[in-house]
């Protein structure tokens, strides 16, 4: 007896592995989910033929997704149902035999092989359900009428059939597709196209509703704020990085109060909407390696750091909503990212008015925004260091003509890139500030000075390699000392009559800059904060001039930034805009030019200067300016505009007038006026000589070169305006023109705007430069910008 159970029970339990075991159960839930597919549809699905098995259903559907719902729930409880069922005939152990044969004995009511042609008939209609109703989803629309999901052969969609071939044979690549209703239809691959990424034409029966680039919020005014509280507890200290910023913001608390008070009168009498602002710092990610982090205290550069923690109090200050993003999560989670790989892009209105990042931050958004980050792009400020020029950042200009490089190309408004200096005019500058002296600690500066006393700038000792000999005659005549950071024994750079202090933290540092007399650069590194502290203390800088000067051309540390800018000393902006007494510019290989420097050094008097533009105040105004005037997704068409038709229509009147005792034109008062920030009241025009930028031309005059004023000259009336002849006009893409040809009465105007630079020279062209005046210490404002 034993035996013959056995044998039944292994006999049942072949019958369950080979036949899907208790698939008569499932042929029950078959039969009623027909039953109710049927009855759901409302009589679409029919039987065709009577003859066939009861089981077996032939139907023409219409119907839309409903349909198709219907059939994935009857899937779903079926898969359920199965895997359950999976489960039970794993049964194995002797303790379920007495379940085992109350399986057999139902098993014998039955006929298995009848059944299971059954079950099989319903497994394979229920399959020809599925393609037949993607078949008739393609051809039919929301209406049921056939056509409506053909690929649309429209003109102003030329990419629309090839980006639908694509996602045909990808759509699945990227979760992000299915997240946005991609199902592997043609009907659902044409609304992605037309309403997610804008390849194919808006299907007309479909529900457009408008949605606007940065969503719609109630307007509230920003209010002044004086308190970094909020903030503070805002930017967190996961990292050294950040708790030095934490830490500098801390120190610059009360000035940050005082330039509030300050400027919070004179804002008052403007609108100043709250503007929704994001702050990714993507150099700080761990995306990107986060390699200033680790340096914070072992002498790593801190200048990035500085202008960072000073925008972020800056727009604080200014009363604006900040969110602040050091990670990708962050910055998905903020900017509303689909789930995926970052293939596709955000849907719906931008959550923010303005995003400052960095170039790490900009390639980090352009992974996870997909197409998108086109569309909103005209909202961000790269915050870029030493500057990106427009030949740079035109990306098919920079591959076609050589200026490509790993960092330009991104084809933005010169202006959305925001500088620590200001470099060119191209670009912004945004700036930073050092700490400004009240009276009492003026005075006693001038009291505790050591007029023999001498800082070295250079936290590393590869900055002291070759400069013994130029330390050797500063030795003679004052005593030096050194802030290198070491691990275990003095560098053997340093000489030993150096006397070296250490990393300091930055409030030590500041003490001793007060004591010193001078604070001496060793052309590395270019263009950092610290000089700007050291005259604020009260330091004489001395620095060396760069014979020939330095540029991506000649110098590796230059090369591979967007930028021709040729450095003529360690930091170009302090011996241009501060200079002597507070700065001195030599020769370092020169002994002769050095002792004299030294000796005019000790015999000087000076006092802690500050330029306003790095106040706290002061770089307040400039970054209020920018937020309420730069508009770069709303440009307006520059007037006149250049029309080809009417250039050879003689020499038309020049909106320009000529200044008295001066070759350089203005704006005619009796002119057009248009709106544009700065005014076009402040333009200055004229034609600078060969092989000369507009930023020099314009500087040689007492002027700086402003690129927004470029679309008002790019016009025949320039060049009559300033006595120029043209046998020939030619309309090109060049980052010089519009230009005067050297050697013929050639014309050409800048096809074009993106290319429009102050920057660049040729010595086969004249260039036409637009200039305006500038606010004494605030470079970046003229008088009539406030």
């Amino acid at each position: 007896m034993l035996a013959f159970n056995t044998d039944r029970i292994t006999m049942v339990r072949r019958c369950l592995l080979t036949f899907k075991p208790f698939r008569i159960f499932v042929a029950g839930i078959g039969f009623f989910s027909v039953c109710f597919l049927v009855t759901s549809l409302g009589g679409q699905l029919s039987p065709k033929r009577l003859r066939d098995s009861p089981f077996t259903i032939h139907t023409e559907v219409q119907g839309g997704l409903e349909s198709r719902g219907v059939l994935r729930k009857i899937s779903d409880m079926l898969e359920i149902i199965l895997k359950r069922i999976d489960t039970l005939a794993k049964l194995s152990n002797t303790s379920e035999s007495h379940r085992l044969e109350e399986l057999s004995s139902a098993l014998d009511r039955f006929q298995p092989v009848g059944l299971m042609e059954r079950i099989q008939a319903i497994a394979q209609n229920v399959s020809d359900i599925a393609v037949r109703m993607d078949q008739i989803l393609q051809k039919t629309g929301k209406d049921g009428i056939v056509g409506q999901c053909e690929v649309p052969k429209d003109p102003r969609y030329p990419d629309c059939a090839s980006k639908v071939d694509w996602m045909r044979a990808r759509w699945t690549s990227d979760p992000c597709y299915a997240f946005y209703g991609v199902d592997g239809s043609d009907c659902s691959f044409l609304i992605y196209l037309s309403e997610v990424e804008w390849f194919c034409p808006p299907l007309p029966w479909r529900n457009h509703s408008s949605q606007s680039t940065v969503s719609s919020a109630p307007e509230r005014q920003a209010m002044v704020r004086s308190d970094l509280g909020p903030l503070l507890e805002q930017l967190g200290s996961g990292k050294e990085s950040l708790s030095f910023m934490r830490r500098r913001m801390r120190r610059l608390t009360t000035q940050w109060a005082v330039a509030a008070r300050r400027l919070h009168e004179h804002l008052l009498t403007f609108q100043r909407p709250q503007k929704r602002v994001l702050v990714h710092v993507g150099f700080l990610t761990e995306e990107s390696g986060d390699v200033f982090s680790p340096k914070v205290l072992k002498g790593g550069p801190l200048g990035e750091m500085v202008q960072w923690a000073d925008i972020l109090a800056a727009l604080h200050v200014l009363g604006h909503n900040l969110k602040i993003s050091v990670s990708v999560k962050e910055l998905q989670g903020f900017l509303g990212v689909p789930p995926g790989r970052g293939s596709c892009p955000l849907r719906g209105p931008l959550p923010f008015d303005l995003i400052y990042t960095d170039y790490h931050g900009l390639q980090q958004m352009k992974q996870h925004m997909g197409l998108s980050l086109k569309k909103h792009k005209c909202h961000i400020r790269v915050i870029d260091t030493f500057g990106t020029e427009p030949a740079y950042n035109h990306e098919e200009y920079a591959t076609l003509h050589g200026y490509r490089t790993n960092w330009g190309y991104w084809n933005l408004n010169g202006r959305q890139y925001m500088t620590m200096f200001p470099h060119t005019p191209d670009n912004s500058f945004m700036g930073f500030v050092a700490e400004e002296l009240n009276q009492t600690e003026r005075i006693s500066i001038q009291n505790d000075k050591v007029n023999n006393m001498a800082v070295v700038y250079g936290k590393e000792t590869s900055m002291w390699k070759g400069k013994d000999k130029f330390l050797t005659i500063l030795h003679r005549y004052m005593d030096i000392h050194g802030t290198v950071y070491y691990e275990t024994q003095r560098p053997p750079e340093v000489p030993a009559f150096v006397r070296n202090h250490g990393l300091l933290p930055q409030h030590e540092f500041q003490q001793l800059l007060r004591k010193a007399k001078l604070f001496v650069g060793f052309g590395f590194p270019y263009e950092g904060p610290a000089p700007l502290e050291a005259i604020a203390n009260g330091c004489i800088f001395l620095q060396p001039r760069f014979q020939p000067p330095r540029s991506s051309f000649n110098n590796e540390f230059f090369r591979g930034k967007p930028t021709s800018r040729e450095v003529s000393s360690q930091h170009p902006y302090a011996e241009q805009y501060i200079g002597k007494p507070h700065v001195i510019t030599v020769d370092y290989n020169s002994s002769e030019e050095v002792e004299a420097a030294i000796w005019e050094i000790l015999k000087a008097k000076v006092e802690p200067f500050l330029p306003y533009e790095y106040t706290c105040e002061g770089m307040l105004e400039r970054v209020n300016g920018y937020i309420q005037h730069q508009d770069f997704c709303h440009l307006d068409r520059p007037f006149p505009s250049t029309n080809e038709s009417r250039l050879w229509l003689g020499n038309p009147p020049s909106p320009f007038m000529p200044l008295p005792n001066s070759t350089v034109l203005a704006w005619a008062s009796n002119a057009t006026s248009v709106p544009c920030w700065p005014p076009v009241s402040a333009l200055r025009l004229l034609l600078a000589p060969k092989v000369c930028s507009c930023v020099k031309a314009c500087q040689d005059v007492g002027l700086v070169c402003e690129p927004v004023f470029f679309p008002f000259i790019n016009i025949m009336e320039t060049f009559s305006g300033l006595g120029v002849q043209c046998q020939a006009l030619e309309v090109e893409m060049k980052h010089v023109f519009p230009a005067v040809a050297v050697e013929r009465s050639e014309c050409f105007l800048q096809k074009e705007p993106l290319l429009f630079s102050c920057a660049g020279e040729s010595s086969k062209h004249r260039r036409v430069c637009p200039c305006r005046d500038y606010l004494r210490g605030q470079v970046a404002l003229c008088r009539d910008c406030l």
